[in-house]
């Protein structure tokens, strides 16, 4: 099975290896922008906090 798997990702045309640099680079992209919406939120909460005093 795991030769069988070694002869199917070998020389794919690059594929294989987009996916190996890209994947891990999407992954951490899609967590910052999940981090900055998170603190935006919190800015927005703590802004509205101070107004309303």
């Amino acid at each position: 099975m795991t030769a069988s798997l070694a002869a199917l990702l070998a020389h794919q045309g690059g594929w294989d290896e987009v996916l190996l640099i890209g994947g891990p680079i999407v992954a951490i992209a899609g967590l910052l922008i999940l981090a900055k919406r998170r603190v935006e939120a919190a800015a927005a909460d703590v802004s509205d906090a101070s107004d309303s005093e």
